[in-house]
């Protein structure tokens, strides 16, 4: 009954908010609606995802889900870049990372673990990926430290001597990152999967083929790119209301709700006892986030004129750098506790606070 609801309000809702954004309707009701809509496409792509995963493997779906998942989160950044607001931009960046490692993370292990009690995984996966996010942050660093020393950054303007430096850092950082991706994807694929511990998992057949699975798969996603490109569009005119700042959307809000199918679905996951499958959907994520998306977003920074460089702020970085840390640590035992999701999400509420004072 709860299936066939969320898929009616998926298909009604996508279109709705497709005939309120043509007609210039109210943005408060035109958000409203949208809102509802991606609550709904986020069970349906949580559904598809996970039955593509017990067809193909969580693996191949885990990759598909943060694929498809982060494709609208990079439609929503392009079009942020199309009319200037870089800032804006990194914010979403460190924002998804942050908010996959703490908060996705952080209640994916509070809920899992409350329900299932102390849950294993594979830790060979996640310690690669933890390792890859050390590898992503330091292209933080780096840049923004380069910046810093030469007295360029976020201040120059393109066609000043340091800016040019700077870029040409950028670049280079990026084909390091999405070749560095490329190589760990591949060998993903292909590693030897760790046998399960006994009772930690069920066997389960598939209630859709892999074709029907990955159809709906990208269907929902394509519905929800829209749906939030839309939400982000009218959130604008409620955050000036609210007196909100713009850099706390871009970090918080937005990532929120770009990534909503991905927390949707890695809580559920966790709930069921699919840890292996719910950790490459957070972690997995802020990976090709940090590996892939960045370096994407470069190049179309470059291809449309609108430069986006890796400089970013000091708390920025500070707070991607902890992420990885609490995050990488916590995960790297391959065990884990409702007592360690709720210190993940501990962080993610003290830095979400310094982020609502801070203007930049």
């Amino acid at each position: 009954m709860f299936e066939l609801i969320a898929y009616g309000l998926s298909a009604g809702g996508t279109l709705l908010t497709i005939v309120l954004r043509l007609l210039g309707a109210d943005p408060t009701l035109t958000f409203g609606v949208s809102a509802i809509t991606i609550l709904g496409l986020a069970y349906v792509l949580g559904h598809a995802t996970e039955q593509l995963g017990i067809a193909t493997g969580p693996r191949i779906g885990g990759i598909m889900n943060a694929t498809v998942g982060n494709v609208g989160e990079i439609i929503i950044a392009a079009f942020l870049i199309l009319d200037g607001k870089i800032e804006v931009v990194h914010a979403s960046i460190t924002g998804s990372i942050i908010g996959n490692l703490l908060l996705v993370l952080g209640i994916s292990l509070l809920v899992g673990g409350l329900k299932n009690g102390v849950q294993e995984f594979d830790e060979q996966i996640t310690g690669m990926n933890a390792a890859s996010l050390v590898l992503a942050t330091i292209g933080l660093i780096v840049p923004a430290s380069f910046a810093f020393l030469i007295g360029g950054g976020e201040a120059s303007a393109p066609g000043d001597p340091e800016f040019f430096r700077i870029e040409a850092l950028t670049v280079g950082v990026a084909v390091v990152l999405i070749g560095t991706y490329a190589a760990q994807t591949w060998f993903f694929l292909r590693a030897p999967e760790a046998p399960p511990a006994a009772g930690r998992q069920e066997v389960e057949v598939a209630e859709w083929e892999w074709r029907t699975a990955l159809a709906v798969l990208i269907a929902s996603a394509a519905a929800l790119t829209f749906a939030s490109e839309v939400l982000v569009h009218t959130l604008e005119p409620a955050v000036h209301s609210l007196g909100i700042n713009e850099f706390f959307v871009g970090i918080i809000l937005i990532p929120l709700i770009g990534n909503l199918a991905e927390h949707v679905v890695g809580v559920t996951l966790a709930y069921k006892n699919k840890m292996d499958f719910s950790l490459i959907t957070s972690i997995g994520s802020a990976t090709q986030i940090a590996l892939f998306a960045v370096p994407v977003l470069v190049f179309f920074g470059l291809i449309v004129g609108h430069p986006v460089t890796l400089v970013f702020s000091a708390l920025e970085v500070v707070g991607v750098a902890v992420a990885v840390f609490i995050a990488g640590f916590i995960a790297l035992d391959g065990r884990s506790n409702w007592l360690e999701g709720l210190q993940l999400t501990s962080v993610y509420a003290i830095l979400a606070i310094a982020f609502f004072f801070l203007t930049p």
